[in-house]
């Protein structure tokens, strides 16, 4: 499995990659969580709005949200 929060690098961003390695942790999931500051990734996923959490290379969630909860959804929908 292959979870990577994707953005530009802004605090937004970079408050979604830390709540969502939380979430993972919480989810007791082995795996890291990737942060991808590659631009064109978001585009190539026919995406045009960061950040986007991606879950084995397709969006789960994509915009800002303080929910972890949301994230843990997000994550578990996409597994």
């Amino acid at each position: 499995m292959k979870i990577q929060v994707l953005g530009s690098g802004c605090p937004t961003c970079e408050k979604l990659f830390e709540i969502t390695k939380r979430a993972v942790a919480q989810l007791n999931l082995p795996d890291e969580v990737e942060y991808v500051q590659d631009i064109q990734q978001i585009l190539n996923m026919g995406l045009m709005s960061s950040p986007v959490l991606a879950v084995n290379g397709k969006p789960a969630l994509v915009g800002f949200t303080p929910d972890i909860e949301k994230i843990k959804k997000a994550i578990k929908d996409n597994l």
